[in-house]
């Protein structure tokens, strides 16, 4: 265990000391189980008193990171902080931590207000011991990040929300990593079993979308002899968006769902009054007839599952989400 001190500093000798050894266990370097060195030993390595060291393993024990043993001396202790050392991402959160100092330093803040904005920021994240961490999962990240904003809205302070698309979590194992750890992924109905895929033992909730306020108006609105041409650019929304304009136009007589491959596309554009596009799919309006209407459809997460079945999660995370699943369905 080699440690330096900087009598320059102005942390004291003592919290360098401590840090130091801190620093050996929290990062691996100092394995469950490994002897320390005895209070004359160190003193003599370091250069500081005898007393100094002995008052720096007090506070280690305290901690519960380092324990004595009759007649064998000191050694790390085994502890929540010692055994998750040796996973795998604890070199990826050692990185993300010194890019954090070393913003934190670029900045100007000194080491004691890095500490105290880290310490403060866990306090906030932990809250009242209910805050959870949520990752919401679509497939466009404009989209995805409206629908995490709408959840975290509605949940309060309850959990964060955070927005990721499939395409990174198939791409990016930082991503696939992030998602993994978070107490609960919201998605579609369609993606959750790629979700499931990629992160096999993430907790999934499929949530139903409804389209927006705006989007509700605007359907609600159209004349009902008007033929509708409902485009998704992915098959498998279709039925989404068809229960979407069903629900908010029902007095529609006239409408046609399309993907964005389909074949017979551009003859029922010709066809069409009105299209109802969804995300993605904005590049039709080039084939449209002249004087189309055209209604962006927005999805927001339906407030009645966000109520009856993300919040009740979150408060409880003992209850299952396959009972919650079966709930929504």
């Amino acid at each position: 265990m080699k440690i330096k001190i900087d009598r320059k500093s102005a942390i004291s000798i003592r919290q360098q000391l401590k840090g130091a050894i801190e620093h050996e266990i929290s990062f691996g370097a100092l394995a469950v189980g490994t002897p320390l060195p005895s209070v004359r030993d160190l003193a003599e390595q370091v250069g500081v008193a005898p007393m100094t060291v002995s008052k720096v393993y007090g506070d280690l024990k305290a901690q519960g990171l380092i324990e004595g043993r009759s007649g064998s001396g000191t050694f790390v202790a085994e502890s929540s902080l010692g055994r998750l050392v040796a996973r795998d991402e604890m070199h990826r959160l050692r990185k993300h931590i010194d890019t954090i100092i070393d913003l934190a330093l670029k900045a100007g803040f000194k080491p004691a207000d890095i500490l105290l904005m880290i310490n403060s920021r866990v306090t906030y994240r932990l809250g009242t011991g209910l805050r959870k961490d949520i990752v919401m999962v679509g497939l466009f990240s404009d989209a995805t990040i409206s629908y995490a904003a709408c959840v975290e809205q509605q949940v309060g302070h309850l959990a964060t929300v955070e927005a990721t698309t499939l395409d990174r979590l198939t791409v990016d194992a930082e991503v696939r990593a992030r998602v993994a750890a978070a107490d609960l992924v919201l998605t579609f109905a369609n993606l959750e079993k790629d979700i499931k895929r990629l992160v096999p033992d993430v907790r999934v909730l499929s949530l139903r979308f409804i389209p927006s306020e705006e989007t509700r108006m605007a359907l609600a609105s159209l004349d009902p002899m008007a033929r509708v041409g409902v485009v998704s650019r992915f098959a498998d929304f279709l039925p989404i968006l068809s229960l979407g304009v069903r629900r908010f136009a029902a007095h529609m007589q006239n409408v046609t769902t399309l993907a964005l491959d389909d074949p017979d596309l551009p003859a029922a554009l010709a066809e069409c009054d009105v299209l109802v596009l969804s995300t993605g799919a904005d590049a039709v309006t080039a084939q449209a007839r002249p004087g189309a209407q055209m209604i962006e459809y927005r999805h927001i997460p339906d407030p009645g599952d966000i109520d009856r079945l993300v919040i009740p999660f979150i408060t409880n995370a003992n209850d299952p989400v396959e009972r919650s699943r079966k709930e929504a369905s």
